[in-house]
């Protein structure tokens, strides 16, 4: 067969891409939803076991000082959790519009796909083989699980009848997620390593110091601006490979970049907040629909609103039930479970 297509089509695709594309939306929506970041940050540090005023969170930020105490609660606490947060929303939002652009797959998230089974795997091995070991090498280790994760799920899919489809992805991830799932809790009942893996799973930002986010910072922005540079590329894969090489696309090249990065996003954000799904499922769809099919425009503010949906999650979590926590995964969960079953339904009825 051949690699390129018809110019007509190409052209047709590309109409069909400009008139599906709505950046007046996008512009507004990326003006609205950093005002609204910059206010929910501002409201997680201010609420918590102690309440505390904004203009004291200000002051705290811009003329810190270390002998009130209220300015080392936010400094020491509140500010590395909710930046950590915005961090770890904006890496599984990007991560998952990746990957939903990347396969033409509408039920790929990092999560569903046997990333963050992976990096979970992995981290366990690490707390019962390796104790205390440095933050800067659980990142390293999250990224091996999440890229072992992936290879098996799309190993898994590749060998079945028919080839790849987004269901048998999902399947394959759910199984996978299964296994090391209980080998994880089994190597902790074993090593007695219980609490670490359940506080990773339980999912939360709670314990994000200043040290991870330092080393967390220039692999996730080095990701984001390598995702938004691919961005353009990235359109026209969603559109179609078969499009995607007629315009001349180096479509492996590409593919192999854009799952570098969604390593380094999912591992970075895996190794912080612990098993937190649904956040590059509902955030990319989410996007789509107000701002089109431009990625372009899908990774910033994809990126934007998942910072949004994490920070707001944690917010909640804390406020529901004080002084006592509610893990953020459950909360999200509760939102992306109906939504999965909502695109699950819909990909059924299009096989």
């Amino acid at each position: 067969m051949s690699q390129h297509v018809h110019p007509l089509k190409d052209e047709a695709a590309e109409k069909s891409f400009k008139l599906r594309s709505r950046p007046w939306a996008a512009t507004f929506l990326l003006t609205g939803g950093l005002v609204a970041l910059v206010l929910g940050l501002g409201l997680s540090v201010s609420f918590g076991a102690k309440a505390i005023p904004l203009y004291t969170v200000w002051q705290a930020v811009f003329s810190f000082n270390p002998d009130v105490t209220e300015h080392q609660i936010i400094q020491e606490l509140r500010l590395p959790r909710v930046l950590g947060g915005a961090m770890v929303g904006a890496c599984f939002a990007v991560a998952g519009a990746i990957m939903q652009g990347m396969t033409r797959n509408p039920l790929a998230d990092s999560g569903l796909l046997g990333l963050n089974a992976g990096a979970g795997f992995m981290l366990s091995l690490c707390f019962a083989f390796f104790p205390g070991l440095p933050y800067m090498y659980l990142i390293l280790y999250s990224f091996l699980g999440a890229a072992l994760g992936t290879a098996i799920v799309f190993g898994i899919g590749a060998l079945a009848r028919g080839g790849l489809t987004p269901v048998r992805l999902v399947l394959a991830g759910a199984a996978l997620s299964a296994l090391l799932g209980a080998l994880s809790e089994g190597i902790s009942l074993y090593f007695r390593t219980g609490q670490d893996l359940a506080f990773w799973y339980a999912g939360g930002v709670a314990g994000t110091k200043w040290p991870q986010l330092k080393i967390m910072f220039p692999w996730v922005a080095a990701a984001i601006v390598g995702a938004i540079v691919l961005s353009r590329s990235l359109t026209m894969l969603s559109l179609g490979e078969d499009i995607a090489k007629g315009l001349g696309q180096r479509t492996k090249l590409v593919k192999l970049v854009c799952a570098v990065i969604v390593l380094i996003l999912a591992g970075s954000a895996v190794s912080v907040v612990g098993a937190v799904g649904f956040v590059g499922l509902i955030i990319p769809h989410l996007t789509r629909y107000l701002v089109g099919v431009d990625y372009r425009w899908i990774i910033p503010c994809s990126a934007v609103l998942g910072s949004l949906l994490v920070i707001l999650a944690d917010l909640a979590a804390r406020m529901i039930n004080p002084p006592q926590e509610i893990p953020i995964g459950a909360l999200i969960a509760l939102l992306g479970v109906p939504f999965f079953l909502y695109l699950a339904r819909n990909e059924r009825r299009s096989l």
